[in-house]
């Protein structure tokens, strides 16, 4: 499965998802929160930065972009400063905003989140205040938005409704777009309001409730995994889509299909630090997978990595193609195993960074394995949490001229020795002479090299210390030697 989810996200790149529903500018305030109010038991927020990001709908439409597909936006905006400023920040991510309609009577949805901070670091949420008009929008509204949705569907191959309740997805606007989709062959995907009737919703593809909103559906408590298996047929029935995928935190996600036919997508357990824009994210991951040509089942694995990591950062935060299939390659890092290719290392090598660990590198021929080796590795990787080996190729060794018809060993032998090491993470092949370009690409944090190089030019160093990383020289064993060693077989 886990190749199948990288596939997709490569063939996502470049397919075109239409998203439709309440675009909004979500604004943070950044402050110090170190006393409390005399005035009153409240914190006093002195702000020290602003920030300003995409909400809802635009929130969507940057998680598409950041997975390389193109956005095209259908929504609503005030005459306002606010309007604008959410065109830029849609622009600037590379979505196309010629669907979004000015509505001078309304202002443009704005959310501004106080935040505290302590010791200028830890994030909480203090409060939330909206700026919006949530009545629903006009019939007129409505069929002008219907209307530059279907110039856009027919190069679309996925529309999202995302639907926050401020007025925008009305039964009218719901309605028209799913019926022209459905008379293309284009699929729906749906991120429902807060609310009990779902008939806005009826005939999409699919829609996405959580846990919570799906206990409001059918009115009851869903505790367990097979409380929401019991509850399948009715889930469905209530929602009147042709599937359902309920998103449910930890235990990962459930798809009904037709006939109540029920199947869980587990998710590895996460370190849960801001929920904020984690419907945005299922939402978008499943529609750039679909518009792939994924099923709903592929879509919903892929959504479930996807959701997880951004609920690990704060706010909505849009997660990149290269973190997900990072993810992806870390979670099958043994399926993988340790030899690797640049492109297949470096995303695995950036989720590793985002976890805090260090990276450290060193490389060579390694044409007879010995005991000198194996103490290297060992003090390499105690200067990191991850080692990375480079690998001189067959080439690359005749290059350095060794002479004695070296390697003796071909390189995919030597790879695999490494590779059966415990202290070595990755083995990367590399042709040229020395390993500039591996080091400038993996960016290591510490550089290794054998003491026998003190004093000499080491390929990478001035690099590497240029970024602040460390290059220190491996103390050697004495007497242990490949060159040694071959020349003691030879006289044998």
């Amino acid at each position: 499965m886990w190749e199948r989810l990288c596939e997709l996200l490569d063939a996502g790149v470049g397919r075109h998802v239409l998203v439709v529903g309440d675009y909004m500018l979500d604004r943070y305030l950044y402050g110090d929160a170190e006393r409390i109010s005399p005035e009153a038991p409240v914190p006093v927020l002195r702000v020290v930065r602003q920030e300003e990001a995409l909400g809802g709908a635009g929130s969507v439409a940057a998680d598409i972009a950041a997975l390389g597909a193109v956005p095209h936006c259908v929504g609503i905006t005030g005459r306002d400063a606010d309007g604008e400023r959410l065109r830029e920040l849609l622009d600037r991510c590379g979505a196309d905003t010629g669907g979004l309609t000015v509505v001078a009577e309304r202002p443009t949805t704005r959310k501004t989140r106080l935040v505290g901070m302590a010791q200028h670091r830890h994030r909480q949420q203090l409060i939330r205040i909206d700026d919006e008009n949530a009545d629903p929008v006009s019939d007129a509204t409505a069929d002008a938005l219907i209307s530059a949705a279907c110039r856009l569907l027919d190069t679309c191959r996925a529309v999202c409704l995302e639907d926050y309740g401020k007025g925008v997805v009305t039964e009218r606007l719901a309605q028209g777009i799913i019926e022209a989709a459905r008379a293309r062959g284009v699929p729906v995907l749906v991120d429902p309001a807060n609310t009990d009737n779902y008939s806005r919703y009826a005939g999409a593809t699919v829609v996405t409730p959580n846990r919570t909103e799906t206990e409001r559906l059918i009115g009851r408590r869903l505790r367990s995994l097979d409380a929401v298996r019991e509850a399948a047929s009715e889930i469905l029935s209530r929602c009147r889509t042709k599937c359902v995928c309920v998103t449910l935190d930890a235990e990962g996600a459930a798809l009904i299909e037709p006939g109540g036919t029920f199947e869980h997508i587990p998710t590895k357990s996460r370190d849960v630090y801001d929920v904020t824009g984690a419907g945005d994210e299922v939402l978008a991951a499943m529609a750039v997978a679909v518009a792939a040509g994924a099923t709903l089942r592929e879509a919903a694995a892929l959504a479930n990595v996807a959701g997880g990591l951004e609920v690990e950062k704060f706010g909505c935060v849009p997660i990149t193609r290269e973190e997900v299939i990072g993810e992806i390659l870390l979670e099958h890092h043994k399926t993988l195993g340790k030899v690797r290719t640049l492109d297949q290392l470096l995303p695995e090598l950036a989720r590793r960074r985002a976890r805090h660990e260090k990276i450290a590198f060193t490389n060579g021929c390694f044409d007879l394995v010995h005991a000198g080796h194996i103490a290297n590795f060992a003090f390499c990787r105690k200067q990191a949490d991850v080692l990375v080996v480079g690998l001189n190729s067959d080439a690359s060794v005749r290059a350095l001229n060794k002479g004695g018809n070296r390697p003796i060993v071909g390189q995919e032998d030597r790879a695999a020795v490494l590779a059966a090491l415990a202290d070595v993470d990755y083995v990367v092949v590399f042709d040229d002479d020395t390993p500039q370009k591996l080091i400038e690409a993996i960016r290591p944090d510490v550089l290794l090299k054998g003491g026998d190089w003190a004093g000499r030019p080491v390929a990478g160093q001035e690099f590497v210390e240029k970024y602040g990383g460390k290059v220190l020289f491996v103390p050697l064993l004495e007497g242990r030697s490949t060159t040694d060693l071959i020349e003691r077989i030879r006289k044998l």
